[in-house]
């Protein structure tokens, strides 16, 4: 795990037939029906802020 990592935690989260996408650094991916793409979303976003901090 990389060294910025910790401040960016991912979940996903089910509301009816929808899942989100979530971190803890307040970014919020699209509903998504497919809960799969969801996680992508999050594993995307975590890829994305770690490549961008200093």
């Amino acid at each position: 795990m990389h060294a910025h990592a910790s401040s960016h935690t991912t979940t996903t989260t089910e509301r009816g037939s929808f899942a989100l996408a979530r971190c803890s650094c307040g970014w919020a991916g699209p509903a998504r029906r497919s809960r799969d793409r969801a996680r992508t979303d999050a594993a995307d976003h975590a890829r994305s802020a770690v490549t961008e901090e200093p």
